[in-house]
This record gives C-alpha cells, sequence and structure tokens, in this order.
C-alpha cells in the first residue's frame, strides 16, 4: 500500500505555493490603507489605530455570512460577486454604530480546492474592500475533504465564506439611538434588491429553471454597500439612529435602536416596492406581513433624524446616486406597525 500525504488525502500545501503566495498578496494589498503595519502573509495582521486620526477611538467589530446565496451562486457559475456581498452584510452592520470600517477578514471553507472559484471570491472581496474604503488584511482558506459535501457534479464544490470587520469611531460620536423621541422621521435608503437575505425561501419558491433564467440573475445582484453614504450623513447631520434593515426585516431590525417605550409607524405606500419583491410574494403565495418580516422590501437601510434635516440627508444621499424616502416615523408606543 502507498503512503499517505495530506495532499493526496485532498488538501494541498497552499502556504508553501508561492504563485499561489504571490497572487493572494497582491490582491490583498490593494486594499490598503493607512494605519496597516507589516507583511500581508504573516500569522496576524497589525493596525496602527493612530492613523485614524480618531481623538478618542472606540473599536467596532461586526461578523457575518452570506447565507443560501450561496447556492444560488453555484448553480449560475458565477461567484464574483459573492465576495461584495460578504463584506457589505459585515460592513453594513458596522456602520450602524457610526464607525468607519478599517479592516476586514475572510474565511473560506470547501471540500474541495479550486483555485479559480477562490479567486474569484475574493476578487469580490476585495472590491467591496475597496467600496468600503477598508483593508482587507488577511483571511483563512479551509480545505475539508468530505465535510462539505458536493452532490451536483457539473457545479463548483459547496463551500462557505465568513467575514470579519473591524471599525472605530468617537467615543463621543457613537449612535446609540438613545436621543430617538416621538416624532422623529424615518428616510429609507434604497436596496439593490433582497441583498443576502430570504435566500433559503427563495430557493424554495422558485423552481431551478427560474433559478437559473432572468429571475436568478436577478436574485444575484449583490449586496449594496452604504459605508460612504452613510459616513457622510454620520459628518454632516445629527443621526439620532442607525438601521440595517437584513434578516427580520423591518418588525425585528427597528425595535434593535428604537428606545423602550417608543415605536415605528411605516407607510409602505411612500416608496415603489420593486417587482421582484412582488414577483416572489406572488410566486410564493407570500402574506405581507411575512415579506415585511423577512425582506428589506426595497430599503435597505434606515437613518432615523429630526424632521429638520430631511431635506439635506436627502440631498446628501442623491449626490451618491441613491434613492431615499420619508417611509415612517416614530411614535409614542411599543412595536412596529406598517399600515
Amino acid at each position: 500500500m502507498s503512503s499517505w500525504t495530506y495532499e493526496k488525502a485532498g488538501v494541498p500545501h497552499l502556504k508553501g505555493d508561492p504563485a499561489y503566495n504571490r497572487k493572494i498578496a497582491g490582491l490583498i494589498r490593494s486594499t490598503r490603507v493607512p494605519g496597516v503595519c507589516g507583511d500581508t502573509l504573516g500569522f496576524a495582521s497589525l493596525f496602527d489605530l493612530k492613523k485614524t486620526g480618531i481623538k478618542d477611538p472606540l473599536l467596532v467589530a461586526s461578523t457575518d455570512g452570506v447565507g443560501t446565496k450561496l447556492e444560488l451562486a453555484r448553480l449560475l457559475g458565477k461567484h464574483d460577486t459573492i465576495g461584495i456581498d460578504l463584506v457589505a452584510m459585515c460592513v453594513n452592520d458596522l456602520i450602524t454604530s457610526g464607525a468607519r470600517p478599517l479592516f476586514f477578514l475572510d474565511y473560506y471553507a470547501s471540500g474541495k480546492f479550486q483555485p479559480e472559484i477562490i479567486g474569484e471570491v475574493l476578487k469580490g472581496v476585495v472590491e467591496g474592500c475597496r467600496q468600503s474604503g477598508c483593508a482587507l488584511v488577511g483571511g483563512e482558506t479551509a480545505i475539508m475533504p468530505g465535510f462539505y459535501t458536493d452532490r451536483h457534479a457539473a457545479r463548483a464544490a459547496q463551500y462557505d465564506v465568513a467575514g470579519f470587520s473591524v471599525g472605530a469611531v468617537d467615543r463621543k460620536k457613537v449612535v446609540t439611538g438613545k436621543t430617538i423621541r416621538s416624532g422623529d422621521v424615518l428616510l429609507g435608503i434604497e436596496s439593490s434588491g433582497f441583498h443576502s437575505n430570504g435566500y433559503s425561501l427563495l430557493r424554495k419558491i422558485f423552481s431551478e429553471k427560474e433559478l437559473r433564467g432572468p429571475v436568478g440573475q436577478k436574485l444575484l445582484t449583490p449586496t449594496l454597500l452604504y459605508v460612504r453614504p452613510v459616513m457622510k450623513l454620520v459628518r454632516t447631520l445629527p443621526l439620532k439612529g442607525i438601521v440595517n434593515i437584513t434578516g427580520g426585516g423591518f418588525y425585528d431590525n427597528l425595535p434593535r435602536v428604537i428606545p423602550k417605550g417608543l415605536g415605528a409607524v411605516i407607510d409602505p405606500k411612500s416608496w415603489k416596492v420593486p417587482a421582484i419583491f412582488r414577483t416572489a410574494q406572488k410566486a410564493g403565495k407570500i402574506p405581507d406581513r411575512e415579506m415585511y418580516k423577512t425582506f428589506n422590501m426595497g430599503i435597505g437601510m434606515v437613518v432615523i433624524l429630526d424632521k429638520r434635516f430631511i431635506k439635506r440627508a436627502r440631498q446628501v444621499l442623491k449626490a451618491f446616486k441613491l434613492d431615499s424616502y420619508e417611509i415612517g416615523k416614530i411614535v409614542p408606543r411599543k412595536g412596529v406597525e406598517i399600515l
């Protein structure tokens, strides 16, 4: 019987591959920002907080994944935007505290080493970091043969990704939601679609044929990155609350920011829900409440502020080519009501 090696078991020695390392290092270096220290291929990454210019910084961290949207990417054989989703799912949470993303790390795991797929995913991560103004400072590629299944030989091997973002905010400028008062306005910012939430449901209600066609292409639209426009709002206006409309939709996410004893009333007629959401609702016979509890319905981020600043906020967002809508208000009773 021949002797075994780690590579024969299905795990290549990536850390000893100069060509692979050069390619990865080049992509990582392309996202470098002031504060990044040391070698891109070290065991850990160093970052100099003094280079941020923040006088009294608090570190803010967030982690997330892309969920079963990955299965749609495998079905369509398109992996170059999944990395954008990964970055967005992390940094869009991070900025709700008013923090600026500083650096990002990624984790890729699969049962099979497919460098072309890994490269496509990484390109998306790099693009997401560039759009967010944060540095990709490292990550991990885990090859685990036999752990991830691969039932479809014609598709890329099954894989999963996770992201980790770290940012900073001045202690005096943290956005907490504590100053929210009855009468404050909810300004909704458009989404690019379903972002990366609810795909286990979407994959149930649409057939494989539909997912392979225009519907699937639409569903694969990457999550919109809100870092630059929201950071501009934070710098120029007194925002009271910032809400990322992710899993849980409006019903679960708004209460995470609104103080106890207060609630929100949303007017769904104040913006035009994109057609793809109604297509999904019709296909799955999904009740309205379930739609607004699962999906963003075309509103990916909500900022809460005094009505006096709404016009200026919309002008700022328009400069970033983003539509925004006055979708509701804070009321003196608990819960979220959608009229």
